[in-house]
C-alpha cells in the first residue's frame, strides 16, 4: 500500500501542481529565448560587420571620387597653362628679331633716300608685333624719370644722374621688356641714375 500511496501521491503532485508543468515550460522557453538572443546576436554582429564594410567601401570611394575630381581640377589647370605658354619658347626667340625691326627703323628715320624700304620694313614689323601681340605678347611700358623697381626692371648699370630729381630713376632704356599673359617672359634692361 506504501507504494500505491507514493505513486498516488506522485500523480496527485503533478496534477494538483500545475505550476510544475509551467516551470519545465519556462525553462524550455527560457531555453529557446536564450538561443533565439545569441542568433539574433550573431545576425546583428553579421549585419553590423557588413553594414561596417558598407561604410568602409562607401568612405573609400568617395575619397577616390574626390582624388579623381582633384586630377581633373589638375590636369585642365595644366593644359590651360601649357596653351597659354606653348608658344613661348617662339616669341623668346622673336624678341631679338623685333628688337632689330625696331633698331632699323630708328635708323632709316634719319636717311632720307630709305623712304621707300622703310615703309616697307615698318609693314614686315607691324604685322609681326600685330601677330604676336595676338598670341598674348605685350610690352611693358618703362619711360626715361620712372621710379626704378628691382621686382620690375633689370638695371644694366649706374651712371651719375643728370639733375637731382633722377637719382634713383631710369635713364636710359637698353632693351625693352615683355609679358606674355601675365608672366614676364624679358624683364626691361635701364640705365639708373646714381
Amino acid at each position: 500500500m506504501s507504494k500505491k500511496n507514493n505513486i498516488h501521491n506522485e500523480d496527485e503532485s503533478l496534477t494538483k501542481d500545475p505550476q510544475g508543468y509551467q516551470s519545465e515550460t519556462d525553462e524550455n522557453s527560457t531555453e529557446s529565448d536564450q538561443l533565439d538572443n545569441e542568433q539574433s546576436t550573431e545576425i546583428r554582429s553579421v549585419e553590423e560587420q557588413l553594414q561596417d564594410q558598407v561604410a568602409a567601401e562607401k568612405d573609400k570611394f568617395m575619397r577616390l571620387f574626390a582624388e579623381f575630381e582633384n586630377y581633373k581640377k589638375r590636369t585642365t589647370k595644366e593644359r590651360i597653362e601649357l596653351f597659354k605658354t606653348a608658344s613661348q619658347d617662339v616669341i623668346i626667340s622673336m624678341l631679338p628679331i623685333i628688337d632689330d625691326f625696331e633698331r632699323a627703323i630708328i635708323h632709316m628715320e634719319n636717311d632720307q633716300e630709305a623712304e621707300e624700304l622703310k615703309k616697307g620694313v615698318v609693314l614686315i614689323y607691324n604685322k609681326l608685333k600685330n601677330t604676336l601681340e595676338q598670341k598674348g605678347l605685350t610690352k611693358i611700358e618703362v619711360n626715361q624719370g620712372d621710379t626704378f623697381n628691382a621686382d620690375v626692371h633689370e638695371a644694366i648699370t649706374q651712371i651719375a644722374a643728370p639733375s637731382a630729381d633722377l637719382k634713383g630713376k631710369i635713364i636710359d632704356v637698353v632693351e625693352r621688356g615683355y609679358k606674355l599673359g601675365e608672366k614676364v617672359i624679358r624683364f626691361p634692361k635701364v640705365v639708373i641714375g646714381q
